[in-house]
C-alpha cells in the first residue's frame, strides 16, 4: 500500500508553531511595518524656488535645463504661470507672449506662434514651439501693416474657402503679436 501524499494546511502550520513564537513574529512584523511607513520630510530641496526650463524650436534649443524662477505661458485655455513644484500639466499654447522670469528679477519675452508646454514632477518644464521670436526683435509698424493686409484678404476671400481660413489665421496671429507689443488692433 502506498503512502498518501503529504498535505499541509495553514492550520497545521499554526498548530505546529508555539503561540509565543507567533506572538514574537507578529510584533516584529508590526515594528517593521511601522518603521517602513513612517513619513519623513526634507528640510529644503536643492535649488528650492527654481525650476528647470527646456525651450526648443525645430531649428534650435533656446534653453536646456536652465534654472529660472518662473515662466508665464499663453495656454489655449488661458494664460498661466509655472513655478518650481508646479503640478504636472500638459497644455497647448496659443499665439501669444511667453515670459521667462529669471532669478535676479530680469525677464525675457518671446512671441510664440503656438506649440505645447509639458510640466513634469521635479520642477521641469518643456516648451516646444514651431516659431518663437524675441519681442524686442518685432517691428510694430510691420505688424500693423500685416494685420491690415490680412483683414483685407479675409474680407475678400470666399466664405468657407481655404483662403478665408488662412487669412483668419493671419489676422489672429497678427492680432496676438500686436497685443504682445501693446498695440490696439481693431
Amino acid at each position: 500500500m502506498s503512502t498518501p501524499p503529504f498535505r499541509c494546511s495553514l492550520s497545521s502550520i499554526y498548530r505546529a508553531t508555539p503561540p509565543t513564537m507567533m506572538n514574537s513574529l507578529r510584533r516584529a512584523a508590526l515594528r517593521t511595518t511601522t518603521t517602513l511607513t513612517r513619513r519623513t520630510f526634507a528640510t529644503e530641496a536643492p535649488g528650492a524656488g527654481l525650476m528647470h526650463l527646456n525651450f526648443n524650436l525645430p531649428q534650435e534649443t533656446l534653453y536646456a535645463s536652465a534654472p529660472v524662477k518662473s515662466v508665464v505661458v499663453p495656454g489655449a485655455m488661458g494664460e498661466y504661470e509655472v513655478t518650481a513644484d508646479h503640478v504636472p500639466i500638459v497644455a497647448e499654447l496659443k499665439a501669444g507672449m511667453l515670459t521667462i522670469n529669471h532669478e535676479g528679477g530680469e525677464s525675457e519675452k518671446y512671441f510664440v506662434a503656438g506649440g505645447f508646454s509639458l510640466t513634469h514632477e521635479g520642477s521641469t518644464t518643456d516648451i516646444v514651439c514651431p516659431e518663437a521670436v524675441k519681442l524686442d526683435d518685432i517691428d510694430s509698424a510691420a505688424v500693423q501693416k500685416n494685420y491690415e493686409a490680412a483683414k483685407a484678404k479675409a474680407a475678400s476671400a470666399e466664405a468657407g474657402s481655404m483662403e478665408a481660413a488662412e487669412a483668419m489665421i493671419e489676422v489672429e496671429v497678427n492680432r496676438a503679436m500686436g497685443g504682445a507689443l501693446g498695440l490696439t488692433l481693431a
